[in-house]
């Protein structure tokens, strides 16, 4: 049961967060979330620590939890990087191409437009991110695979604070492009529209949203 509840409080926070309804760099006062859901702090702590897991919120020693604040600075690095790293990774990609290899990343595309569709949004933005890994994996370059993980990591969060669901749908659509240019053996094509397609993640990614509140009764309402 208690696993449950923490599942319950991490999810609603989780979605506030996501959709803007918490301030980065919010206070979340242990006793106001323990009121707001009618359950224990030992709950509510169990709950911070997973999202702090996963960087949604950062646990500051005496001070408590905060929604975290991205650096958007880092993450136009991050797209710079991955630029320069995924057009050679395209390059190779379709000197190795296999129908096999294809087969895996139309299922992988297929899996994405499933959860755009479905409205998650955590589980559309790590299989949007895992497409680019999931290349690099069929290569069989695990080095590669794990530098590419790191990298859109330290992307998640900004991504899914900052990317709204038509700029997923679009990730979705240009993934399936890239896949054709792959299975055609168009080396050109498929490295132009890579290069695009993280351009269009980056420009989509809506750094001056304005967020509402700062106050989680509110905010989680």
């Amino acid at each position: 049961m208690d696993s449950t509840t923490t599942r319950a409080i991490v999810d609603a926070l989780t979605k506030a967060i996501v959709e803007h309804r918490l301030q980065p760099g919010s206070k979340l006062a242990e006793q106001k979330l323990a009121d707001h859901f009618g359950v224990s702090r030992t709950l509510v702590r169990q709950a911070l620590f997973q999202l702090s897991q996963n960087k949604l919120i950062r646990l500051e020693p005496a001070r408590g939890a905060f929604v975290a604040a991205p650096a958007v600075d880092e993450a136009r690095q991050v797209f710079a990087v991955r630029r320069m790293l995924e057009a050679e990774m395209t390059r190779a990609f379709v000197r190795s191409v296999t129908p096999a290899k294809i087969k895996a990343l139309k299922e992988h595309v297929a899996l994405e437009k499933a959860a755009v569709s479905g409205e998650d949004i955590s589980g559309r933005t790590e299989l949007l991110g895992d497409f680019h890994v999931r290349m690099a994996e069929l290569m069989g370059n695990t080095v590669l695979a794990q530098i590419l993980g790191e990298l859109i990591s330290r992307c998640a969060l900004i991504t899914l604070m900052y990317q709204s669901a038509t700029a997923a749908e679009h990730s979705n659509d240009e993934h399936a492009d890239i896949v054709k240019a792959l299975a055609a053996k168009d080396e050109e094509r498929a490295v132009r529209l890579m290069t695009e397609h993280l351009e269009h993640v980056e420009a989509n990614l809506t750094f001056d949203r304005k967020v509402p509140t700062h106050d989680i009764t509110l905010a989680l309402a």
